[in-house]
């Protein structure tokens, strides 16, 4: 890492006096250096960084040597269509710790022939390639993922070489990790599907709710990504703990892919996307990645921006809602300890220093007594209640005292009407059900009502008998939903427009215009019972068997298998002991005071 700080710090000085290392007389005619006006340089140099004359030529030769490659680079691929790609090995991986990685290949071919070379010139088996933090599909061009000419690329191992030494038990970590990827994925999507109509003791199902546990009215298609995004990042998170950075990553980055899906105005108004950017750059440090500097940096951007929206310019949205910022405190001295390494490898040491100043400042604060969180143990606290309490209360033994009592009796009252509430929505579910309508329609319909039984049952009837109507008037006129589409209504609401109106185009257009080119959700209600049964597939017709059985009890056990990884303290992402912190605030100091 010094020495990269310095090639940095190197860059902006030849930039700074014009001077291209790759021309004479500094790169002679062979590609050998100048050693006359190297050695000029370097004492120049030094001076100015108040390093080591060696030193200082060691890094220009390394700067200079790259410059020369990345500019035969340039015209080999200019000539043949080459690229010259930079590779982020794994620890131990590395031929030579100084020198960089790189690899040639063509952009227009398949990413697993690259991926087949990597393994065999660096000896790694089950790998994967990030780029940007996003993972290159091995059945896909590495052009068409955005793969580049000089573009730096990640190369995770998916297995522990030391731990699995055989070819058969690394194929079954690689198997155990795809597996894990898709099991979350479908248990998390089971959760997501499900509505409450049934007993959540013996059915679980989630909620996305905010700060006060207040249920949170999301668009299903909204809800369904944002259920997948929080379920993939806690067990990215549960994989952080355990040290499994690898591992952890590829759980993180699936869960980015899922927040991408949600709206701009949901993710801006909670933390959750901020603090999975923390997250990801944090395995970034932990693998010795911190290479990818704008993947990471435009990650911790972003991740400073929601927070600023969500917490407020000065935490005062955070103090309104909380009566206190204590607790997520924790969340800015990593995202400024992540910014200051960054700074630091950059080579911009000022920046890295005044951000490194603002974290020692936070940790000082957050850091705990020990004879306090003792105390407080002693009283009948968690660890994770005393760490809590005593940042929220800035370190106050008895404030933090009776703000965790105080925080168990809001819990406590909590769960209950969170309790009652469900017992209220399943009395209404099942009441409806008993006039024939189905549970899940009746869940949906409620929902759409806010709760009012009156209200849903209109919305019940309401769609029955649109769905009569649908039946009776016959498949839409494909003209007619031309003239709509023409017009530039999306598909799906044109045809619903059609059905509302009896295939009238000139009221479907009105309809649509009215209500800003979609039909509201009252008019359309939710799924029929006749819609719900007239499935094409034959089992929907046919009684339970043994295999719908063995079904249910698969997506019991990937439900209960996802759950164990959401934690049952709903701010256990501040709960930071802050161990690891500390390691790096001392690294990057002496670093710091190296140069």
């Amino acid at each position: 890492m010094v020495e990269q700080n310095t090639e940095v710090k190197l860059k902006i000085l030849l930039k700074q006096d014009k001077i291209q290392l790759w021309n004479p007389p500094y790169t002679e005619d062979n590609n050998q250096p100048g050693c006359q006006h190297m050695q000029e340089l370097a004492e120049r140099y030094a001076a100015l960084l108040a390093l080591p004359p060696p030193e200082v030529g060691g890094a220009l030769e390394s700067v200079r040597v790259h410059a020369v490659r990345r500019g035969k680079g340039n015209q080999t691929f200019r000539d043949t269509s080459v690229a010259t790609l930079e590779l982020l090995l794994p620890r131990g991986s590395r031929k030579d710790s100084k020198a960089k990685s790189e690899v040639e290949t063509r952009l227009d071919v398949p990413t697993q022939q690259l991926v087949d070379r990597i393994g065999e010139d660096y000896k790694l088996q089950n790998i994967k390639l990030i780029l940007n933090g996003k993972t290159l599909s091995v059945g896909q061009c590495l052009d068409e993922q955005g793969v580049k000419n000089h573009s730096k690329v990640m190369v995770l191992k998916l297995s522990d070489a030391e731990w699995k030494q055989q070819l058969n038990e690394e194929e079954e970590k690689r198997r155990n990790q795809e597996e894990s990827l898709q099991r979350t994925h479908k248990g998390f999507q089971i959760l997501s599907e499900r509505d409450g109509s049934e007993d959540p003791h013996t059915t679980p199902f989630l909620e996305i709710a905010d700060q006060k546990g207040n249920p949170l009215k999301i668009p299903h298609k909204e809800k369904k990504a944002l259920i997948l995004a929080m379920g993939f990042h806690e067990k990215g998170r549960s994989l952080m703990k355990k040290k499994q950075y690898d591992d952890a990553l590829i759980h993180l980055l699936q869960a980015d892919q899922h927040f991408n899906q949600c709206g701009s105005a949901l993710l801006s108004s909670v933390d959750n996307s901020a603090v999975l950017q923390l997250d990801i750059v944090w395995c970034y440090r932990a693998l010795e990645a911190l290479s990818c500097l704008q993947d990471a940096s435009s990650r911790l951007n972003r991740a400073e921006s929601i927070f600023l929206q969500c917490y407020g310019e000065k935490r005062e949205r955070l103090m309104m809602l909380k009566g206190n910022t204590g607790r997520e405190e924790v969340l800015f001295l990593r995202l400024y300890l992540l910014q200051s390494l960054l700074s630091y490898i950059e080579g911009n040491d000022s920046k890295a220093l005044q951000l490194l100043s603002s974290v020692e400042s936070l940790y000082s604060r957050v850091c705990l007594d020990p004879d306090k969180v003792s105390q407080l143990l002693v009283l009948g606290f968690t660890e994770r209640e005393a760490r809590l309490g005593l940042r929220a209360c800035q370190g106050d033994l008895q404030g933090a005292a009776e703000h965790i009592s105080t925080r168990r009796q809001e819990q406590q009252e909590l769960q209950q009407r969170e309790a009652q509430r469900r017992r209220s929505r399943m009395a209404v579910v099942s009441s409806l059900s008993e006039l024939g309508f189905s549970r899940r329609d009746a869940a949906r319909a409620l929902q759409q009502a806010d709760g009012d039984a009156d209200t849903a049952y209109t919305i019940l009837v309401e769609s029955s008998q649109l769905s009569n109507n649908n039946t009776q008037q016959g498949p839409l006129s494909p003209d007619k939903v031309d003239q709509l589409l023409y017009l530039g209504f999306q598909r799906s609401s044109s045809e619903a427009a059609l059905s509302l109106t009896g295939g009238d185009v000139q009221e479907a257009t009105q309809l649509l215009l009215d209500n800003n080119g979609v039909v509201p959700p009252q008019l359309l209600g939710a799924s029929s019972p006749s819609t719900s049964s007239t499935s094409s597939s034959p089992s929907s017709e046919e009684p339970a068997t043994s295999s719908t059985s063995s079904t249910s009890a698969e997506e019991a056990e990937l439900v209960k298998e996802v759950l164990e990884d959401i934690p049952h303290h709903e701010e256990d992402h501040l709960d930071l002991t802050l161990e690891e912190e500390a390691e790096v605030i001392a690294s990057l100091r002496s670093f710091l005071r190296q140069t």
